[in-house]
């Protein structure tokens, strides 16, 4: 038997950890009215953490069936059975009902302790058990006990009304995503994971944590957490799980693990299915709210007239604003795009996090220092164009000719200028430092000099000059010149814009040396890695090979994701496949037939190979940064 004493809940519960919205029962008896009755556990310590949800006053033997589970019984005993076997039984009905634990009164009916056997059985049953050695009105614990449970409610709706509020705010300030998650960290006290649907982390907080251990083999571990519903909690893995997407268009997944630490309190352990406080519910899915808004926001701090260029490109690319109203502003700016060939074109360097630059200081630095160098070579090139940073890795234009026949020079002219500016501006020569980038170039600028066309004679000076030098190979420092179609009305020029942006990125996996890179540069493989970011490509992943994933993460030393791919790339030639994994070939034939049982295709039949051979080419563009 145990004395009670107050003091604080050995439940660890603190404000900025996981906190319940009811008491506990060893809360309860430290209460003051309570200890008043000198309150003594006689069976079921273990228990002591279950939350007590209300408190119910009973004095006859069938009360269990007017009870719904959390509720901790006060009885004085005068009701309750003679016999042992009726004992056994109310203490059989009440764990059976899930009660939080039977308080009796001594002096009525029982004077120096209950009885044995009632005892045994609460012990038996895990039920926590108390004495009350003095007489105690029980209106004054039912009275203590419900304005806990009401001030532990009011502090939930505090919390999250905190929530809401510090979300709201995010959600209006245009937050990065780090920021959102640290916010959800710290109010949670918990780690919490950002990750896009082929289970790649795109950003964490561990709370205090290793952030090693949190992100170990994540990929694995993160498939073998599977909720039901859109925000769900998974009681095997201990995550809460809730999908991240805008527009009807799912990107991600928010995770939240509850509880923080790897020890799980006693009162989880009691009740395995009872999952996290509503308030974390919500905090999760508002921070998951504020991720999917952050994402349609952009924000910038540049001058006005770039501020300008990139509304439109915005405009362009998100369709934000009519064409006319974009062709109206652009020419109001010196830019003519009505009647002209278009071109859309994207520069950015080949690796986002350069040797020697860290943190995002440095990486607006350096997309400044390019968009500069973007916009002086279009001055240079006499070129005419609306032009500006387009994401946090690259500068965009929109060329405007004013024949299709000229194309190819103006691109040229271009990426030669482009080159010389950047070789000037590393080697500190005069006009390294250039003026931020501007629309002011060509036929329509301000610097134009009366009655010359400027954009007919400049680049083809330029293209000249280019072929004269033999300016052929790459620009310097990994940098990454792209361009989309040409394109006749500006109504198609989100196509040319968004076809160089793909074009970009899928050149980073390029290694030729080329000035340009046009669509016919771009691969199958080049062509999976532009898309990689595109749900419905992740989507596609998941279907033909999300099963032997799963497979692969249950079992680590298998990894028959390899066979497969060893097997596709030899051709479908099993000996070569064999050779090429260095497996026997039984050991292989084998393998691949748990693999044809997994997936439920036939390994022999070329359209189903093909459509996984496109697979695995995707999930390695997906896996690959």
């Amino acid at each position: 038997m145990t004395p009670v004493s107050g003091g604080k809940s050995s439940s660890g519960v603190t404000d900025g950890s996981v906190s319940a919205v009811f008491p506990t029962v060893r809360e309860v008896l430290a209460l003051d009215p309570v200890r008043h009755g000198a309150p003594r556990v006689v069976a079921g310590d273990d228990g002591l953490d279950r939350p007590v949800r209300w408190v119910h006053v009973a004095e006859v033997p069938d009360i269990a069936t007017l009870l719904g589970g959390g509720e901790l019984v006060l009885t004085t005993g005068i009701g309750l059975p003679a016999d042992d076997a009726g004992l056994r039984a109310f203490i059989g009905d009440l764990a059976d009902v899930g009660v939080s634990g039977l308080v009796v009164e001594l002096g009525r009916r029982y004077v120096s302790g209950v009885p044995r056997v009632m005892a045994a059985a609460a012990e038996r049953r895990g039920l926590p058990l108390v004495e009350l050695r003095r007489a105690t009105p029980f209106v004054r614990i039912t009275e203590a006990v419900h304005a806990l449970i009401v001030d532990a409610q009011l502090t939930e709706l505090r919390a999250t009304e905190e929530i809401h509020q510090r979300f709201n705010d995010l959600s209006v300030e245009g937050a990065e995503a780090t920021e959102v998650i640290r916010q959800a960290a710290e109010l949670s006290g918990c780690p919490v994971v950002l990750e896009n649907l082929s289970r790649q982390v795109l950003g964490y907080d561990p709370a205090g944590e290793s952030a090693e251990l949190l992100l170990d083999g994540w990929e694995q571990h993160s498939r073998r957490i599977r909720p039901a519903g859109r925000t769900a909690y998974d009681p095997d893995s201990g995550w809460l799980v809730t999908t991240v997407g805008a527009r009807g268009q799912d990107w991600g997944r928010l995770l939240l693990r509850w509880p923080a630490s790897g020890d799980v309190p006693s009162a989880q352990a009691i009740a395995p299915t009872a999952g996290p406080p509503t308030r974390l519910t919500i905090l999760i899915e508002r921070a998951a709210s504020t991720l999917a808004l952050g994402r349609l926001i952009r924000r910038d701090a540049e001058g006005l007239e770039r501020q300008i260029h990139r509304t439109l490109l915005t405009a362009l690319l998100d369709h934000s604003r009519p064409v006319d109203e974009v062709a109206l502003r652009a020419k109001a700016l010196g830019v003519l795009l009505d009647r002209r060939h278009l071109v859309g074109v994207m520069v950015r360097h080949r690796a986002d996090d350069p040797a020697g630059e860290v943190g995002p200081e440095a990486a607006q630095a350096r997309l400044r220092d390019l968009s500069e160098a973007v916009g002086q070579a279009l001055r240079e090139a006499k070129l005419t164009a609306l032009t500006s940073a387009v994401d946090d890795n690259s500068v965009g234009a929109l060329l405007a000719l004013p024949d299709p026949a000229v194309e190819d020079r103006a691109l040229s002219a271009f990426a030669s200028a482009l080159r010389r500016v950047r070789l000037e501006a590393g080697a500190g020569r005069p006009g390294a430092g250039v003026e931020p980038a501007r629309v002011a170039s060509g036929p329509d600028a301000p610097r134009s000099a009366p009655g010359v066309d400027a954009s007919r004679t400049g680049f083809v000076v330029e293209a000249t000059r280019a072929a004269v030098e033999g300016v052929r190979g790459a620009v310097p420092g990994g940098v990454i010149v792209a361009a989309g179609s040409g394109v006749s009305t500006l109504r198609e020029a989100r196509r040319s814009l968004v076809e160089a942006r793909q074009i970009a990125e899928a050149a980073r996996r390029d290694r030729r040396d080329l000035p340009i890179f046009r669509l016919p540069h771009v691969g199958l493989a080049g062509l999976l890695h532009l898309l990689r970011d595109e749900p419905r490509l992740q989507t596609f992943v998941e279907r033909e090979l999300g099963a032997l994933l799963e497979y692969d993460a249950g079992h680590p030393r298998e990894q028959l994701l390899d066979t497969l791919r060893a097997y596709l790339e030899q051709g479908r030639n099993k000996s070569a496949g064999a050779a090429a994994a260095h497996l026997s070939r039984p050991a292989f034939y084998e393998r691949l037939a748990r693999i044809a049982r997994i997936l439920d295709v036939d390994l022999d039949s070329v359209e189903a190979t093909l459509s996984l051979h496109v697979a695995l080419l995707a999930l390695e563009a997906v896996r690959t940064p």
